[in-house]
């Protein structure tokens, strides 16, 4: 198999030198610098005394083998070959000579060299690298030329600065590729070993060690193990002692080396020294029934008295491989931890109360436990301690005297801000409940007064305004200034804040009392009415759900008869029947227990509605808004869009059909816009091209 030639590489030079050779160079003649030529021959084309000619032409063919440089083709390629060599110890009697074994390493991008010795143990050599990587020129008298492939081969010597090296072998890359050149390797040789290396070795294998170490394997515990920890919460009962009280303690388990951690859970105020342990981690023994060991007891390695003091103060001691006076020492273990087990960590009694998930877990799979229930060792918290705050003095607000009570330096009460941002005035909701209410009295002159109550839903004030009326001798206007009122019946001065009438005091037919003055509320206006509907879960007057649940408790025993009394009242069966009759009809059959809001609830809930009862003002004003704020000027191409698909000159298209000409000027409405806007053109018989002129 033939290998590619590249140019700049060993081969390449080394077989095809005549163009390298033929150009001229720089060099000194009788120390004048001219240009000679190297293979230039003497007169007559003699050579010249020691000129050797390089031969013109080479074996291998021109144009065989890849045009990439050397550097690219034989990338990270490296010839290793096994050699050694031999230097003589004058200096000591135990060798005489020595035997040095290295690795020769030739890069083939750069025909470089790098000699390195392998280190051996206690050789006193400084070993490493011999000879450093770079091109290493041949031995005298070729030292104008570098080594290069052509040179190595298995069972010969090669002379690296005057140090013979004996190549011995080499790896099988090293043998593929000089294979693959065309060369016929040698077989390999034989591999002396070092004479003074093989004693030595004799001895350390025939000496038996006096203090023999016992290999304990823990990494393959560390490595399956490594960061799994069992967690236990631990109490410590020290009670018995002075001043002692119970100790909250969490118990950290490691299983990659059994190690104990222990911390203690320290209260807030307790007193104690926030220390960061209170075990380091460690294994914890077990206790001997002697109680603890005296110091030097437990040992890795134990000795024997052979003399036992027989001659005079000495003793001979020797190592006891038998280990006749060993103490052994038991650690806890994850075996011995278990809910309800008590551990001794160094005298203290620890009893394990609980773990976390992963812990049960653990044992679940490995010992099969599957009741962890927890031991309770908390103490039942301290009675809370009731806040006490002095009486209203009557100076200010309840709250802003109540802030003075609450902190050193008074501060100012806090308002809901968040319900105020929530609740205040936005575009068309008001967040008002305004009420028409009257006075509870029989003053013939206050019995006709009307009021209108107004709650301020974002801050629970409220105001009371009276309606003017012709020739009663009354002035209309502010009757309440906007606040928060009391309810009444509550004390002055107490320590509790008052109770304020709040968004659910107010409905209709309810009876309440503003600083004395006594009001029915007999009405309210349709924003009071859909507020209260839309937020039914906080008005319960207005859930038509409560109210149909009472309403059936009350006339589920009568039902024939009050089905009877219906139908009398729609002698023609027109399924219809007014408010006002119907009204009383609910007061007379369920005896006045459902408020007059709850029978007006059921009335708007149940009412005829009209189809197309809605305000056309209010739908152009809403959509000419979204128009304006989407900038929409398209209003003469649409309504000529409108004229032309109107082929009957009717002024009126489909409903279909004007949809589809909305929707190719993507007009910017919404989807329940546009069908309420086209309805109710159908049905006040409005064009399609009026629609938005």
């Amino acid at each position: 198999m033939a290998l590619p030639l590249l140019p700049g590489n060993s081969f390449s030079r080394s077989l095809g030198k005549e163009k390298f050779h033929k150009s001229q160079h720089w060099d000194y003649c009788n120390k004048i610098a001219m240009l000679v030529g190297e293979d230039k021959p003497g007169i007559g084309g003699e050579p010249l005394c020691g000129q050797k000619l390089k031969p013109k032409y080479t074996v291998f063919p021109r144009g065989v083998g890849s045009d990439a440089p050397s550097w690219v083709a034989f990338d990270k390629q490296v010839l290793s070959f096994d050699a050694y060599f031999g230097e003589e110890v004058p200096e000591k009697n135990q060798e005489l000579y020595r035997i040095r074994h290295c690795k020769i390493y030739f890069y083939l991008e750069d025909d470089t060299i790098q000699v390195v010795e392998p280190q051996v143990k206690n050789s006193g050599i400084p070993q490493g690298t011999i000879v450093r990587r770079h091109r290493i020129p041949l031995p005298s008298p070729n030292e104008d030329q570098f080594y290069t492939v052509d040179y190595f081969n298995i069972n010969t010597e090669v002379i690296f600065y005057a140090q013979r090296y004996k190549i011995v072998d080499c790896d099988q890359f090293t043998k593929n590729f000089l294979r693959k050149l065309g060369v016929r390797l040698n077989p390999p040789a034989y591999h002396p070993e070092d004479p003074y290396t093989r004693d030595r070795q004799k001895i350390a294998d025939s000496i038996k060690p006096l203090r023999p170490y016992e290999r304990f394997d823990t990494l393959r515990q560390f490595l399956e193990y490594d960061g799994h920890v069992l967690r236990f919460y631990c109490m410590w009962d020290d009670t018995e002692s002075t001043f002692g009280d119970s100790r909250k303690l969490i118990l950290h388990y490691f299983l990659a080396d059994d190690t104990i951690e222990i911390k203690e859970v320290i209260p807030v105020n307790s007193g104690r020294d926030a220390v960061p342990l209170f075990l380091n981690r460690k294994k914890l023994p077990k206790y001997a029934p002697a109680g603890l060991y005296q110091p030097g007891a437990i040992t890795d390695r134990t000795v024997l008295n052979v003399f036992g003091g027989l001659v005079g103060n000495k003793g001979r001691y020797i190592l006891d491989n038998r280990k006749t006076g060993t103490v052994h020492q038991e650690f806890y273990k994850d075996s011995d931890l278990t809910l309800g087990a008590v551990i001794n960590v160094w005298g203290r009694k620890v009893k394990l109360c609980d773990c976390d998930e992963f812990t049960k877990e653990y044992y679940t799979t490995k010992y099969g436990i599957k009741d962890f229930t927890p031991i309770p060792f908390k103490a039942p918290p301290p009675p809370k301690i009731e806040r006490k705050f002095p009486p209203y003095t009557g100076f200010g607000s309840e709250e802003d005297s109540l802030c003075s009570c609450m902190s050193l330096l008074p501060q100012p009460p806090q308002k809901d801000f968040k319900k105020f941002m929530e609740k205040d005035r936005k575009g068309l909701e008001s967040n008002l409940l305004r009420f028409l209410a009257k006075f509870i009295t029989d003053d013939p002159i206050d019995k006709d007064r009307q009021f209108i109550i107004t709650y301020f839903l974002r801050d629970d004030t409220i105001s009371v305004f009276e309606t003017p009326q012709r020739n009663t001798g009354i002035l209309g206007g502010k009757f309440l200034e906007r606040s928060r009122i009391k309810k009444p019946g509550q004390e002055l001065f107490k320590s509790e804040i008052s109770e304020y009438f709040k968004a659910q005091d107010l409905f209709v037919g309810a009876r309440v009392c503003f600083n004395g003055h006594n009001f029915l509320l007999v009405d309210a206006d349709e924003y009071a009415f859909n507020y209260m509907e839309k937020h039914a879960d906080e008005f319960p007057m207005a859930n038509i759900s409560l109210i149909l649940n009472k309403l059936k408790a009350i006339g589920e025993p009568s039902s024939r008869e009050i089905k009877q009394i219906f139908a009398a009242t729609d002698p023609e069966h027109t399924k219809v029947i007014e408010y006002n009759p119907f009204r009383n009809l609910m007061v007379n059959i369920t005896g006045g227990k459902l408020s007059e809001h709850e029978i007006m609830t059921i009335g708007r809930y149940y009412r005829v509605q009209n189809e197309f009862e809605m305000d056309i003002n209010f739908l152009l004003a809403v959509a000419q808004e979204q128009l304006k704020k989407n900038s929409f000027e398209y209003f003469g191409q649409l309504s000529a869009t409108f004229v032309y698909n109107d082929r009957e000159k009717c002024g009126l298209l489909p409903h279909e059909k004007c949809r589809t000409v909305c929707k190719s000027f993507r007009l910017p409405l919404a989807d329940d816009l546009l069908q309420a806007l086209l309805t109710i053109m159908k049905m006040t018989g409005v064009g399609s091209h009026q629609l938005f002129q």
